[in-house]
């Protein structure tokens, strides 16, 4: 007996529902169980191994996910990677020790390559030897290399043995992200059914919601400032979402208010996770609260010097190229700064972000909140500068609408901020920049160039 038993026969007992919609065609739990044996017929004919470190480049799509189920049952370590990490899939290869590549293009044809590679990593030599199959997962770098965090894939299967909620899920997190593959089996699980899109703006997401009367939205904050800033939830009947989740980054309350406006009949809900330690199941005070309760039966809790400190039964079992960041008793450091009122917290943001000017803390979540209410404001990123005199100076590079002569639109942003926050928090460098300011998995970059391939405007 595998360690996917207990889901396929929850397939089994819904034959007939949509496990994906996947460019507007339906396709059924029958159809998904069928694939599975027929990739399990195809891995054993390609001596594929319990054991063998295998990479999948795709995203979402019935193929795809019919051969993570497959590689899983079979004990393989899985290493998802999808276009949005083009540029270092080779590198990812190398750190994972990836042994087999199964590729699958668009058109939803396959190919397989070998690699001749020997595992030498002690952490997955250690999880080969158990016979569980793994996950393997690379953080975003927007703060250095990359890390390759090694889960036990039973581990991140046990809580979903616990039946939930069937819904109709827009796969808004791409399949390398902890988010996509904790909606993915969250839905599968509970014989859900997820709906792709090919294009993740707000128009196309917006149209898919509509057409296939999506009910979950789970996204980023950036990703719902560009769906306010584009008013496509105008254009479209939005009305069969029940909930909206969001997390990756901290979302700033003005957006939040917004999105409760436009959306009053469905619940808003902050969810909390990391590559480290997979996905909490989480509370929020209020859909327009950024109040949030985190944990569940296998998470604890702690604050300590005002950093979340988390112990999970699901965490990793470490980096691959990294030494391990858990400490003696298991807890490890989300370098998320928070404030406590009770049973909640509110993410203020990573503690390697916090801008100390004079010794004053400056959240740049905080102040982006406040100058997105700004007029022929379309986006802003916040960010700190050495400075000699202080330590650090608030910088911030605004996306606008229209164009703006740089010495009055400074001018007009101290104006703004003048009465909304306290003066060491009033940005004291202005950069107009032209390159959007987020990620291709809709998160907002703070690090980056002031531009890259665009104009940049600067005053101070």
């Amino acid at each position: 007996m595998g360690c996917l038993t207990w889901l396929f026969e929850r397939f089994a007992s819904e034959p007939s529902r949509n496990f994906m919609i996947w460019r507007d065609q339906p396709y059924t739990y029958a159809w998904l169980t069928e694939r599975i044996r027929e990739w399990q017929a195809r891995l054993d004919a390609a001596d594929v191994l319990p054991g063998t470190v295998v990479a999948i480049e795709g995203d979402y799509s019935p193929q795809v996910v019919a051969l993570m189920l497959a590689l899983i049952e079979r004990g393989t370590i899985l290493v998802p990677l999808t276009a949005s990490v083009e540029v270092h899939k080779e590198e990812f290869k190398q750190i994972a020790e990836v042994q087999v590549v199964i590729a699958i293009d668009g058109n939803e044809q396959s190919s397989l390559i070998r690699r001749p590679t020997e595992v030498r990593n002690d952490l997955t030599r250690k999880l080969i030897a158990s016979g569980d199959p793994g996950l393997v997962l690379f953080s975003s770098g927007s703060t250095g290399k990359s890390k390759a965090a090694l889960h036990n894939f039973i581990g991140l299967l046990e809580k979903f043995k616990t039946p939930r909620h069937s819904m109709v899920t827009l796969t808004f997190l791409l399949l390398d992200h902890i988010g996509g593959i904790n909606t993915l089996l969250y839905v599968l699980s509970n014989t859900g059914c997820v709906v792709t899109v090919e294009d993740r703006d707000p128009d196309h997401v917006c149209a898919a919601i509509e057409r296939h009367g999506v009910e979950v939205l789970p996204t980023s904050p950036t990703f719902l400032n560009l769906l306010l800033i584009s008013e496509a939830y105008k254009r479209h009947d939005l009305s069969s979402l029940k909930r909206v989740t969001y997390g990756t980054e901290p979302m700033p309350e003005h957006t939040l208010q917004r999105i409760h406006e436009i959306l009053p009949h469905a619940e808003l809900l902050q969810t909390y996770g990391l590559s480290e330690i997979g996905i909490m199941r989480s509370k929020s005070r209020s859909s327009d609260s950024l109040w949030v309760k985190v944990g569940g039966e296998d998470f604890e809790t702690k604050i300590q010097d005002g950093t979340l400190w988390i112990k999970a039964r699901s965490a990793m079992l470490g980096y691959l190229n990294a030494p391990s960041p858990f400490d003696a008793d298991g807890w490890f450091n989300t370098g998320d700064a928070v404030e406590v009122d009770g049973e909640y917290i509110r993410i203020l943001g990573r503690t390697s972000e916090i801008i100390n000017v004079g010794g004053q803390k400056v959240y740049p979540a905080e102040v982006e909140s406040v100058l997105l209410q700004m007029p022929n404001v379309r986006d802003v990123a916040v960010t700190g500068e050495p400075n000699p005199i202080t330590g650090q100076i608030v910088v911030a590079r605004f996306n606008l609408f229209e164009p703006e002569e740089v010495a009055q639109f400074r001018k007009r942003v101290r104006d703004f901020c003048r009465d909304r926050m306290a003066a060491f928090k009033i940005p004291a460098k202005i950069l107009i920049v032209e390159n959007e300011q987020y990620s291709q998995r809709y998160k907002k970059m703070r690090r980056q160039p002031a531009a890259t391939g665009g104009t940049t405007h600067e005053s101070q």
